[in-house]
């Protein structure tokens, strides 16, 4: 299994395992994610803490997940940004229109201040 999926009441988190988030990886994830929203979810955290690498598909996936929630008029939040990582997301400006938490527990505190939890 790639990733662990939890569903809580007001969003659910997709934690992904591997520590790369690469082209054969990414399609599964857009599978995941079309699944989730299909099934109704507006709010998604996906936690990228253990990857220490990411490539273009792994930005798509991202980026995906992202337009998902808004197009839902939900919320996205990018948890566990690791600096390698960070550094293509700088690179590609991609962080700029992204939610970031540092991991989970500050994620999961922006749906709290928010009113969503």
């Amino acid at each position: 299994m790639d990733f662990l999926i939890e569903k809580s009441s007001d969003f659910t988190s997709i934690r992904v395992l591997d520590n790369e988030l690469i082209s054969e990886l990414s399609v599964g994830l857009k599978s995941r994610l079309v699944l989730i929203a299909g099934s109704g979810e507006q709010n998604m955290i996906l936690d990228i803490s253990n990857c220490t690498y990411c490539d273009s598909s792994g930005l798509s996936a991202i980026r995906f997940a992202n337009t998902l929630c808004r197009n839902a008029g939900g919320r996205f939040i990018l948890s566990g940004l690791q600096p390698e990582v960070k550094k293509l997301f700088d690179i590609s400006q991609l962080g700029f229109d992204l939610q970031t938490a540092g991991n989970m527990q500050e994620a999961v505190e922006m749906f709290s201040k928010e009113g969503i939890e």
